[in-house]
């Protein structure tokens, strides 16, 4: 049974960080990609990182090149979104989710690529 659970959401002031993490199982991850997506109130879900199966590639979305990193977490079965110098506009649902492979890593990014969601956690930057 395939399991995703996000946690580390929380209410930070613009410029500071948070640390989510999306505990995973019942996923190969030498078949799957984990990935992060988010979604604000009234807009669709976009794409923010993805970690690739086996190698650990990475891949980011423009909006948080630079500030944003995942990484994997062996010992917790889990996979991390280190989130530094948050905006305002970084604000909304974060979804890990579970990518089968994708004709070019870039498409991993794209929500319809996802077999898997998690439940997802809210993250508010605000002052």
């Amino acid at each position: 049974q395939v399991q995703l659970e996000e946690s580390g959401g929380g209410l930070v002031q613009p410029g500071g960080s948070l640390r989510l993490s999306c505990r995973h199982s019942g996923i190969p991850l030498d078949q799957y990609a984990i990935g992060w997506f988010r979604q604000a109130p009234g807009k669709e879900r976009e794409g923010v990182s993805c970690l690739s199966a086996g190698k650990g590639l990475t891949y980011y979305a423009d909006f948080v090149k630079g500030r944003f990193t995942t990484s994997r977490d062996n010992t917790k079965n889990s996979t991390i979104l280190q989130m530094n110098s948050l905006k305002p506009e970084d604000s909304a649902i974060y979804y890990c989710a579970a990518v089968p492979p994708t004709a070019l890593f870039r498409l991993c990014i794209v929500p319809s690529s996802v077999d898997y969601w998690g439940q997802g956690t809210q993250v508010t930057v605000s002052s």
